[in-house]
């Protein structure tokens, strides 16, 4: 079922988030005071608003209440992301998800009462790190400090055997949750699944556990 999402701040990565939320299939609000902005995404969102999103006024009549989640993506103005995270979470909003640009800035954003902070370049750098460390890491998320999903090749000695064999979760203590195959997905794979030297295992687990299986 479709979610309501809305995207303050249309910069390369509010677009992206909103882009890619209503490819998915949701119903996207695109907000942004820049004119330009909103016409460049207003055929792709549900909706897309011109309109200054530091006054309260504004954000009460954009009815933001009723939505599942809204994102403040905006990067350049930081009093600006810290008031409207602000106004947002005293307005009722369920879920705000807030964009910090440093250590600093997630701390404030989490005591103004953000539900989630993200850092962006951050997280971008440790992908491409590991990604440049272990070649068959392609894709890397972390969900807390020490706990991530992983997406990689299999291990050579992964290959030609089902996930009953290797029992990742006792002996590894990670899991598979998504095998992508060549001729499509397979979420939640069973015990008799096989994996294949062209498929990509997505994995959750410790961080550290996720680095003993890469080559």
């Amino acid at each position: 079922m479709p979610k309501q999402y809305a995207v303050i701040g249309l910069g390369r990565f509010g677009a992206s988030v909103a882009l890619t939320l209503s490819k998915i299939g949701h119903d996207v609000l695109a907000i942004d005071k820049d004119e330009a902005l909103i016409h460049a995404l207003a055929e792709d969102v549900t909706h897309a608003v011109q309109a200054d999103a530091r006054e309260e006024e504004n954000l009460k009549a954009l009815g933001l209440r009723n939505f599942d989640a809204v994102v403040v993506a905006i990067g350049d103005d930081i009093e600006a992301n810290i008031l409207i995270t602000l106004m947002l979470k005293e307005m009722g909003v369920k879920q705000v998800v807030a964009k910090a640009q440093s250590e600093l800035h997630g701390k404030v954003l989490a005591r103004v009462g953000a539900d989630r902070v993200i850092f962006p370049e951050q997280d971008m750098g440790k992908r491409l790190a590991y990604n440049l460390e272990k070649g068959n890491v392609l894709d890397l998320i972390e969900l807390a400090p020490d706990y991530s999903v992983m997406q990689m090749t299999p291990p050579t000695w992964c290959i030609a055997k089902t996930l009953k064999d290797l029992n990742l979760r006792a002996k590894h203590k990670v899991s598979i949750v998504v095998i992508k195959k060549p001729e499509g997905m397979i979420a939640v794979p069973g015990a008799e699944t096989v994996i294949e030297s062209g498929d990509s295992l997505v994995l959750i687990g410790r961080n550290e556990d996720l680095t003993a299986l890469q080559e």
